[in-house]
C-alpha cells in the first residue's frame, strides 16, 4: 500500500466573495469563489460572453488570406494529438461548408517526421501543389518548415497556441494568443480555440459577402472545440468554459459530429450525460492513441465522417489500438516504477528522468505522467526516437513550468538539447543519446535554481467537508451541471471520516463501498479505482468527487473515491 498522500483545505474564500455570487446556494458559492470567480457573470457561459473575436491578434489578415485562396488548393496540416485531430477535423468541416473549393491535409506520422511542419512535410505537401499551407496546432516553431515552403513559393498561415521561442517562423501571417504582444483576453486558447477563432472571423466576414449562414458554421462544430480543449488539458478560464460547455451541449442534444457520438458509445458513455470528464478520459485517449502508435488520419477520418455506421467502424478500430497502447504502457510504467522505487525516496532528484532504450516513443508522455503521479515532481521520459537520438516527453506540478525549464537549460549548457517546445504543464524534446546523463542531473539540478520552493509532496486539495445534507441525489446533479471542470477550474474535491459498512472487490482492482457519514446520515455507494487490496474496517477517511451514478435508468448519489485512509489501529 503506497503512503496516504497529505491533504491540505483549499483556503475560505472571504464572505465578501461569497457574498458577491448572488442567489447561488451556499456550497456552490463558496466552490467558486475559491476559483476565483469574481461575479455570476463568470458563470455565464453563453456565446455572447466569449473574448471578442477580432480582438485576437492578426486573424483579420488570416480571414484575407484564406478569402484570397477561396478557389485555390489548401493544404491543412495537423498534429499527432486530439486538440491537432480536433483542429484539423474543423478547419476541414468549415472550410468545405464555406465553399472552399479545393481542401486537404496532412498529419506528420511522429515516427517518420517528426512534430510540426517539417521540411520534409512540406515537400511532401509540395507534390499536391498547393496555394496555401494552413497549420493548426502546430507551426510557431517550425522556422525551416516554413523556410522551405517560402523557398518554393508557398505561403504558411499558422495557427498555433504553443509558446513562441525567441525567433518566430517568416510565415505570411501567425495567429496565437501567446505571442509575445498579445492583448487577447484568453491565452489559454487550445489550437482547436485558435482554429475556431480563425474560423469564426472567416464565417462573419464570408455572410457580409453574401454567403448565407456563414457566420453560424463554425458554432455548429463546437463538440470538435470542446473535445480537443479538454483533452489538451489547457486552464480551463471564463474562455474556454464557454467554448467547452456550448460543445457539452451540443452532445447532450444528440447535434454532436457522428465521430464523437461513436466514441462516446464505444467507451460505454452516453451522449446526453456527458460531462468534460468523458471527453478527457475515455473519448480522448481513444483519439490519441492513433497518433502515438499508428496514424492519426485514422482519428480524423472518424471526426469528418457524417455517416455513424463508418465512423462506428473507426471508433472500433481505434478502440482496438488504444487496447494496444494500455498493453505497451503496461510494461513500460512498471519498468519506470521499478526504476523510482529502486531509489531512495528522500533523495529523489527534483526533476526525474527515466529512459529506456525499448520504450515506445508514442507513450513516454502518458508514462511521464504516470512516475508523476507517483512522486509527485515533474518526470521527464524518453525513448529512442532513432540511432542515437532520444525523443523527451515533460509532465510537470504546479509551479514548475516545464518549457521554461527547458529554455533555462538550454541557455546554461548551449547545444546540449536539440530542439524542445510545449507548454507550463507539457512539454517536449530532442536530446542526443549521448547527452542523457548530463541533461538529466542539469534538469534537476537547474529546477531547484528557477523553483527552490516547488511543491513536491503530492497533498491533495481539498474543499473540506460536505455537509450531510448534501450529500444527495440532488446535489450531485447540480455539481454536474456547475461545471465544466477541468484544467485551472478543478473539480470539487471532498474529504471526511465514514464508517466503513460493507467492501468487496469488483474488477481485480476496484474496491466498492458502502459507506456512512460518521457524525450520522444515509449510507451511500463509493467506488476506489485501482485501489483493490487493503481490508479496511470501522472508521475511515476518504478524500472523494461526489458523482451521479445510474444503472438501470435509475439514478443514485455515488462517491468516487481518491483516496482511503485507516483512522483506527491495526485497520488495513
Amino acid at each position: 500500500m503506497t503512503q496516504a498522500r497529505p491533504i491540505v483545505l483549499r483556503p475560505s474564500p472571504s464572505p465578501t466573495s461569497v457574498e458577491s455570487l448572488g442567489d447561488l446556494a451556499p456550497v456552490l458559492a463558496r466552490l467558486f469563489a475559491t476559483r476565483g470567480i469574481t461575479s455570476a457573470d463568470e458563470l455565464d457561459y453563453g456565446l455572447a460572453q466569449l473574448a471578442p473575436i477580432s480582438s485576437l491578434e492578426n486573424v483579420d489578415a488570416a480571414v484575407e488570406l484564406l478569402r484570397s485562396k477561396r478557389d485555390q488548393r489548401i493544404i491543412i496540416v495537423g498534429d499527432f494529438d486530439v486538440d491537432g485531430a480536433t483542429s484539423t477535423a474543423l478547419m476541414l468541416r468549415c472550410l468545405k461548408a464555406f465553399g472552399f473549393a479545393d481542401v486537404g491535409y496532412l498529419v506528420p506520422n511522429r515516427f517518420e517526421y517528426g512534430y510540426g511542419l517539417t521540411p520534409e512535410l512540406v515537400r511532401i505537401a509540395a507534390e499536391q501543389q498547393p496555394r496555401l499551407l494552413v497549420t493548426v496546432d502546430n507551426g510557431i516553431s517550425s522556422i525551416q518548415g516554413v523556410d522551405e515552403a517560402n523557398a518554393l513559393g508557398i505561403p504558411v498561415l499558422v495557427t498555433d497556441h504553443h509558446l513562441p521561442g525567441e525567433e518566430l517562423p517568416a510565415a505570411e501571417v501567425i495567429v496565437n494568443p501567446n505571442l509575445p504582444d498579445s492583448e487577447f483576453a484568453s491565452r489559454n486558447l487550445a489550437g482547436v480555440g485558435v482554429a475556431f477563432y480563425v474560423l469564426a472571423a472567416l464565417g462573419r466576414a464570408l455572410e457580409q459577402d453574401g454567403l448565407a449562414g456563414a457566420a453560424r458554421v463554425p458554432a455548429q462544430y463546437l463538440d470538435l472545440v470542446a473535445l480537443g480543449t479538454v483533452a489538451d488539458v489547457v486552464p480551463l478560464d471564463h474562455n474556454n468554459r464557454i467554448l467547452v460547455e456550448q460543445g457539452i451541449r451540443r452532445m447532450r442534444a444528440g447535434k454532436t459530429v457522428a465521430g464523437i457520438e461513436a466514441l462516446l458509445v464505444q467507451s460505454g458513455r452516453q451522449s446526453r450525460r456527458t460531462i468534460s470528464a468523458d471527453l478527457g478520459f475515455a473519448v480522448g485517449p481513444r483519439l490519441n492513441a492513433a497518433g502515438r502508435l499508428e496514424d492519426m488520419s485514422i482519428g480524423i477520418e472518424c471526426l469528418l465522417s457524417d455517416d455513424y455506421d463508418t465512423a462506428a467502424r473507426y471508433a472500433a478500430e481505434l478502440d482496438a489500438i488504444n487496447r494496444e497502447r494500455r498493453d505497451i504502457e503496461t510494461t513500460m510504467r512498471e519498468q519506470a516504477f521499478q526504476f523510482v522505487d529502486a531509489m531512495d525516496a528522500s533523495k529523489l532528484p527534483a526533476c526525474v528522468c527515466v529512459y529506456d532504450e525499448s520504450w515506445h516513443q508514442g507513450v513516454v508522455g502518458l508514462i511521464a505522467s504516470r512516475v508523476k503521479e507517483r512522486c509527485h515532481r515533474p518526470v521527464i521520459a524518453f525513448a529512442r526516437e532513432r540511432e542515437g537520438l532520444l525523443k523527451g516527453s515533460a509532465r510537470s506540478v504546479l509551479g514548475v513550468h516545464a518549457r521554461d525549464l527547458l529554455e533555462h537549460i538550454a541557455c546554461v549548457k548551449p547545444g546540449l538539447i536539440e530542439k524542445f517546445g510545449g507548454h507550463a504543464m507539457a512539454a517536449g524534446l530532442t536530446l542526443a543519446e549521448e547527452h542523457y546523463d548530463e541533461f538529466a542531473r542539469l534538469a534537476a539540478e537547474q529546477l531547484h535554481v528557477l523553483y527552490p520552493y516547488a511543491d513536491f509532496s503530492g497533498a491533495l486539495v481539498s474543499d473540506g467537508p460536505l455537509p450531510g445534507e448534501s450529500l444527495s441525489l440532488e446535489f450531485a446533479r447540480e455539481l454536474r451541471a456547475a461545471g465544466p471542470w477541468g484544467s485551472g477550474f478543478p473539480e470539487p474535491l471532498w474529504s471526511g471520516d465514514f464508517e466503513l459498512v460493507e467492501q468487496r472487490t469488483v474488477g481485480e482492482q476496484h474496491l466498492k463501498l458502502r459507506v456512512r457519514p460518521s457524525r450520522g446520515g444515509r449510507t451511500l455507494d463509493a467506488i476506489a479505482f485501482n485501489q483493490a487490496g487493503p481490508a479496511y474496517r470501522g472508521t475511515i477517511r476518504l478524500v472523494y468527487r461526489l458523482d451521479v451514478n445510474e444503472y438501470r435508468g435509475i439514478e443514485t448519489p455515488q462517491l468516487i473515491v481518491e483516496q482511503i485512509t485507516a483512522l483506527e489501529a491495526g485497520n488495513a
